[in-house]
C-alpha cells in the first residue's frame, strides 16, 4: 500500500459550490498515476484520507485542468477539522487499490 503526505489548501468547486477539494501534491499525483489497475469510474483511485484526526474512505479524481489527482473533502470532515475555504490541510492518502 502506497501511504502520501502532502500540504494543501482548501478550494470549493465552482460547479457546485457546496463541494469542496485538496488537490494532491504533483509528486503525490505522479505516484498515483505511475500504478497499473483496473480503470473506474471518471478514473477514480480508492484512498484512505486523513486529515488532523478524521480518517474516511473515498477516491480521488484526476483533474486536466490542474494536471492532478483532487480529493473531495466533505463537511462532516471540514467540521470536525475547523477547515474553511483557503485553508491549508495536512493530508494523508493510502492508496487502496
Amino acid at each position: 500500500m502506497t501511504t502520501l503526505r502532502f500540504t494543501a489548501d482548501l478550494w470549493r468547486w465552482e460547479a457546485q459550490t457546496g463541494w469542496f477539494f485538496v488537490t494532491v501534491a504533483p509528486d503525490a499525483s505522479a505516484r498515483i498515476r505511475e500504478v497499473p489497475r483496473a480503470p473506474r469510474g471518471f478514473g477514480s483511485v480508492r484512498v484512505r484520507a486523513t486529515v488532523g484526526a478524521t480518517s474516511w474512505t473515498t477516491s480521488v479524481f484526476p483533474d486536466a485542468r490542474r494536471g492532478a489527482y483532487v480529493l473531495p473533502v466533505k463537511r462532516a470532515v471540514r467540521q470536525a477539522e475547523d477547515l474553511d475555504e483557503g485553508d491549508p490541510a495536512d493530508v494523508v492518502l493510502e492508496v487502496l487499490e
